[in-house]
């Protein structure tokens, strides 16, 4: 075998949700092969699992990795002056240099706190592709379209997603590409149509911003005479390989046409909170069985990548906000960053939980650090005690990626030089390097 995981908590986040003590999990070929106690053989790589959790690698399901460049540089804002004033006008002038750069920083981020698989929405795909490979990591890749600029800006982004979608099918299982329509009120009719069709020729997902503020909603209501997710409806968008961002403000008809319809919902509350877009009804689309995942959204707007705070931020939220304490519990926050999030990519029969055929997407939690003491309930404290810091090992389709905090595929040196060297380019560039603490000093 590759990899013998020996003698942990396994917490397998199948159907059963099972919890084993002193259990140990083999890899061979990428793939889980064998969980049981006292597993006999030769392996390359042996963890020792001892005083640690051994649980499915956590997933990310909204993302702009690229936007690490821009962490702590436009805070405190409401979302359309973040964007207008801050976030576009810097963008205008990104080379894919600089998305090479931040992705590779939220590479390094991501996998350093558990998280072994992402979904993405950026510019200049291939360089985001480039990173993933690089790091080890797993990306779930969204080719951003919108056609705010014209027909012919929606057509020229077409025709780019779907190159990227032909040369990445089959060429390397770490990456996949997705269709990403950047929200209804940056996309005509025709092109998330457009969009859709691509999707379903090719077999894959569909990751659109739907819903993020009151103020969206209100102003699309004002130009469409309906509601987004109606609107998408009523124009045959919507369908099972359709995964929401945000989906904060929703009315109950559009939660019904959401459920109908197998919509998915990436669900990011640090990044909601941080740009006062509201709270996601999260307790109500449970009950009505739609799927949730948890998302960091941008570094620019949480300012961290850190699944482990989106589990207890959103169930925090739930509870504040429903006025039941018991509204969202910790075992199924776990489920929306495991196998929750796995469903939501359409990726629950390869990744998401511990099993035999699955992937060998892991990671090891150390339980000898003071916040996880004493050890009552292993769920408790993946969601409301550990921290992203916490973990220790990290494996991804079978590779060591990370082992007891030391970085396999990166120098986290050199990645974390390059990105504020790149940082301060892109911000040169835009006539705002005075946004960063180092600027001056670096110029």
């Amino acid at each position: 075998m590759d990899v013998l995981i020996k003698d942990g908590i396994l917490v397998t986040m199948d159907k059963e949700r099972r919890i084993l003590k002193n259990f140990s999990l083999a890899i061979e070929d990428g793939a889980i092969v064998e969980i049981a106690r006292g597993i006999k053989g030769e392996a390359d790589f042996v963890i020792d699992a001892r005083d640690k959790i051994v649980m499915p690698g956590l997933i990310n399901t909204h993302t702009h990795a690229a936007m690490t460049l821009f962490r702590g540089s436009a805070d405190d804002l409401p979302l359309m002056r973040w964007l207008q004033e801050e976030i576009w006008p810097v963008e205008a002038k990104l080379e894919p240099k600089h998305v090479y750069a931040g992705s590779l920083l939220a590479c390094l981020e991501m996998l350093s706190s558990g998280i072994t698989c992402f979904n993405d929405m950026y510019y200049h795909l291939e360089e985001v592709a480039r990173s993933v490979l690089e790091s080890g990591i797993r990306g779930v890749l969204s080719y951003p379209l919108l056609d705010i600029a014209g027909e012919e800006q929606g057509k020229e982004l077409l025709r780019h997603a779907e190159r990227a979608l032909r040369a990445h099918s089959g060429r390397n299982p770490r990456v996949r590409v997705f269709l990403g329509p950047h929200a209804p009120y940056t996309c005509s009719a025709e092109l998330l149509l457009k969009a859709k069709e691509l999707a379903e020729e090719h077999r894959t997902g569909i990751h659109i911003h739907v819903s993020e503020t009151r103020e969206e909603v209100k102003n699309f209501v004002e130009e469409k005479g309906k509601r987004p997710f109606e609107y998408l409806e009523e124009i045959g968008f919507l369908g099972k390989n359709v995964l929401a961002a945000h989906a904060v403000h929703v009315s109950r008809k559009e939660m019904g046409i959401m459920r109908r319809r197998g919509v998915r919902v990436a669900h990011n509350p640090v990044s909601n909170m941080k740009l006062a877009a509201g709270i996601a009804p999260v307790a109500e689309y449970v009950k009505a069985g739609i799927t949730v995942s948890l998302g960091t959204d941008g570094a620019a707007s949480n300012n961290t990548l850190d699944i482990f705070q989106e589990m207890k931020t959103c169930a925090l939220l739930q509870k504040v906000s429903t006025g039941d304490a018991s509204a969202v519990p910790a075992q199924t926050v776990l489920e929306f960053a495991t196998i929750g999030a796995a469903r939501a990519l359409g990726l629950d029969k390869e990744i998401g939980s511990l099993e035999v055929g699955k992937r060998g997407d892991v990671i090891l939690v150390d339980l000898r650090r003071p916040n996880l003491k004493p050890l009552s309930n292993p769920v408790s404290h993946l969601v409301y005690a550990a921290r992203g810091c916490d973990v220790c090992t990290v494996v991804v389709d079978g590779r060591v990626v990370i082992h007891e905090g030391s970085f396999r595929t990166l120098d986290m040196a050199e990645v974390c030089r390059f990105a504020e060297e790149e940082a301060l380019d892109l911000f040169k560039k835009a006539n705002k390097a005075e946004r960063l603490f180092l600027g001056e000093e670096a110029a």
